[in-house]
């Protein structure tokens, strides 16, 4: 079915619903997920969530601080910061005191850094946003909060992927990440890597398969995203939605398991929504 934007979810009024929310949205637009979640449930795993990525625009009134708001209310607290500079790209990651909560990794395009008429379809949409939509508890779970045509996401993808994904999809999750080290019946990532594809699911190849290292504490691997029927103000597209990434942390020098991220492997990550073919 096409994916409609003129409804909002309903209201998360604490984290608990807020990341229930954004599961519930993400499985319904990346049904893969769904079967990926079933296929390691199946195995007798208990799937611990890793991480969820958000995506937004530079500019102050959806900038990275503006969705990190209500996890910093939440209890979470800012750690690394991560720059891209090929893609145009930054990013924070937050993470919160109490065990078994994930990560959130929020990135953000350069606004300024893209052509004047990238940035102007980009202001554009960002202007079109009800003023107080950003202010609220559950705004990362709003979806696309305004109409763009199917030439303009053209026009953005032609300069950024990244960026015609904000454009089409909005506020939602990108990603969530299976954490592999808390999996039992799966001792390493090639193992995961190998039962995805056994089971049907295509891998992201960019930059290897397995993004990272043990000697740089983290690995991650991630399944392209699939191609979506999405509404655009002049007719339905398919284009490619979310996906599941899968990471394995290493012990650092502490003891403890590594909790940030790379920024060489992050960046071939995000290249799992990009168009293909």
């Amino acid at each position: 079915m096409p994916m409609h934007n003129t409804a909002p979810p309903p209201r998360a009024s604490d984290l608990d619903s807020l990341l229930g929310i954004l599961w519930q949205d993400y499985i319904r637009m990346n049904p893969d997920a769904r079967r990926i979640h079933e296929l390691f449930t199946s195995r007798g795993e208990r799937v611990v969530n890793d991480h969820i990525a958000l995506r937004t625009f530079g500019l102050p009134v959806v900038s990275i601080e503006a969705l990190a708001s209500p996890f910093l209310q939440a209890g979470y607290a800012p750690r690394g910061s991560y720059e891209f500079p090929g893609k145009k790209l930054v990013a924070r990651h937050y993470e919160h005191a109490e065990p078994g909560r994930p990560k959130i990794f929020i990135s953000e395009i350069v606004v300024d850094a893209l052509s004047h008429k990238a940035q102007a379809i980009i202001r554009n949409l960002v202007d079109c946003i009800e003023p107080s939509f950003p202010r609220r508890f559950d705004f990362c779970t709003m979806g696309r909060p305004w109409p763009i045509a199917f030439q303009d996401y053209e026009t953005l993808r032609q300069e950024s992927e990244y960026a015609a994904w904000v454009a089409a999809f909005g506020y939602r999750p990108n990603h969530f990440t299976i954490d592999v080290g808390a999996l039992r019946t799966l001792g390493s990532l090639e193992q995961v890597n190998e039962l995805l594809e056994q089971s049907g699911f295509v891998l992201n190849a960019s930059g290897g398969k397995i993004k990272g290292t043990p000697a740089e504490l983290l690995e991650q691997s991630s399944i392209l995203a699939n191609e979506i029927d999405v509404e655009f103000s002049d007719g339905s597209r398919k284009i490619p939605g979310c996906y599941y990434e899968f990471a394995r942390r290493y012990p650092g020098p502490d003891g403890r398991p590594y909790q940030g991220f790379i920024a060489a492997s992050a960046d071939r990550i995000f290249e799992s929504t990009d168009t293909r073919g």
